[in-house]
């Protein structure tokens, strides 16, 4: 992320946008060495959608939960959020993990009971 800050403004610093160029305002022209840089983006930044995939659902080796949603090899415990998607949707996941939810709360009411 630091060397895309710096590409970034070597960008927005050439010549073709000279008429619309203003002053930096973030992270602002006094943060100018590596350190500062990162300092700024530790800072700064968070995510603008929802995480999804770190804990994958799925049949395979790399999946962290199973289809009843329970993490396997730990007893008891489910992933009931948008985590267990194994990849991005192209909408907001919103309407997603909702259903995630139902799916999980049905899962419970008929059987499938958490140990």
């Amino acid at each position: 992320m630091v060397e895309g800050l710096k590409i970034l403004r070597q960008i927005v610093y050439s010549d073709a946008f000279n008429e619309f160029r203003g002053e930096e305002i973030a992270p602002g022209s006094s943060v100018r060495s590596d350190k500062a840089i990162e300092d700024y983006i530790r800072q700064t930044c968070g995510t603008a959608w929802h995480p999804v995939g770190t804990c994958k659902m799925g049949i395979d080796q790399m999946a962290v939960v199973d289809p009843q949603l329970k993490v396997r090899g730990i007893e008891g415990l489910r992933v009931v959020d948008a985590s267990i998607m194994p990849t991005m949707i192209t909408g907001n996941t919103n309407a997603s993990a909702i259903m995630i939810g139902e799916k999980a709360a049905d899962l419970i009411k008929v059987g499938t009971k958490l140990r």
